[in-house]
């Protein structure tokens, strides 16, 4: 009995240190955080890469990694390219083989700005990709790629096509951060991608835009126009109101933001003859909204849009002006007669 006890003893302690043997050869193989990039080609599987794992130091055990493999049934892998690194032990190496191939060493990251215009966005898409500034704007104003796109989204009509129009996509792209394959992306690509995210943008609201008196494309003109005119965030639902509450009486919008977008020069003050151009752009010259958005309005913007301030005192302001003199206090001033928007500027504009 004694020696029975005693062969199970060694026995345990025999499976106790071939298990822990076999637990160290599943971990990292190092703690230097060396990113590897490891190439799996089609018609390879998870057994047949194991030399190739082990030769770029990423697994320490070519045949503990197979016993895990048979232990845990893991078949299946995906052709392509993983960015695996030293510190990544066999399960997390693993566990990145089964969410399948999503690294791309040619991606590249774009940014747009909120409030940019096309041919701003059009300016910064070409810095990085093979497209000219030229190539994209003609792409994306092109007639027949725009009744695509109507066909495409729910949100994009014939408004866009209006003659007096100056870009059909002028407002639609949503600014954003996106990553695109290559430097090589075409035109459309790039506007597909852009397109995408502001159907997820408006799909949030679509039964308050389907609600609305107005349509998609006169709540982005109206987004753009808060979008250019408000200071902080806050301010962007009264500015709304103000707005809502001059096209209900019939007043003109008169907002800068158009003219500038109307001349095709943005200014802290504009002359006698930029507020006379003749422009369905200018809010000065036409009553109502202007022909479309002016730039890319961001989804505060497009919120303050559809849902302006209901707030009781609000809803008397029919003025604003921001104190652009004072860069380090940034505040807009309401008001509720042209009297009290005249003594806000004569006390908050002293710059001029």
């Amino acid at each position: 009995m004694k020696k029975f006890i005693l062969f199970f003893l060694i026995f345990l302690l025999a499976i106790a240190n071939v298990w822990l043997i076999y637990s160290y050869q599943l971990k990292s193989v190092s703690e230097n955080d060396l990113e590897v990039e490891f190439v799996v080609e089609k018609g390879e599987t998870l057994t047949s890469i194991a030399s190739k794992l082990k030769n770029k130091n990423l697994i320490r055990s070519e045949l503990a990694y197979k016993i895990y493999l048979k232990l845990n049934n893991i078949v299946s892998l995906e052709a392509g390219k993983y960015l695996l690194n030293e510190t990544m032990s066999v399960v997390e190496i693993l566990t990145i083989f089964g969410k399948g191939s999503n690294y791309n060493p040619d991606a590249i990251t774009i940014t747009i700005p909120e409030g940019k215009r096309l041919d701003e966005i059009a300016q910064i898409v070409s810095l990085q990709t093979k497209n000219s500034t030229e190539q994209l704007l003609e792409a994306w104003n092109d007639e027949k790629f725009i009744a695509e796109l109507i066909n495409k989204y729910w949100f994009i009509n014939e408004d866009v096509q209006n003659k007096d129009v100056i870009y059909s996509l002028e407002g639609y792209f949503f600014p954003s951060t996106y990553e695109l394959q290559n430097e090589s992306v075409s035109a459309s690509y790039i506007a597909y991608k852009m397109l995408d995210q502001m159907d997820v943008v408006l799909s949030k609201h679509k039964d308050k835009i389907e609600a609305s008196e107005m349509s998609v494309h006169e709540i982005l003109t109206l987004a753009s126009i808060i979008e250019h005119e408000a200071i902080l965030d806050e301010d962007r639902p009264i500015v709304s109101r103000v707005f809502y509450n001059r096209l209900k009486d019939g007043w003109k919008l008169q907002s800068c933001a158009t003219v500038g977008y109307a001349i095709g020069e943005w200014k802290l003050t504009y002359s006698s003859a930029d507020l006379a151009t003749n422009s369905k752009y200018n809010t000065y010259y036409y009553e109502g909204l202007p022909a479309g958005p002016g730039n890319m309005p961001s989804e505060k913007s497009i919120e303050a849009a559809l849902y302006p301030s209901e707030n009781a005192e609000d809803m008397k302001y029919y003025f604003f002006m921001a104190n652009v003199c004072d860069v380090d206090n940034p505040k807009t001033y309401f008001a509720k007669t042209n009297a009290e928007h005249d003594a806000n500027v004569s006390k908050y504009l002293t710059c001029f």
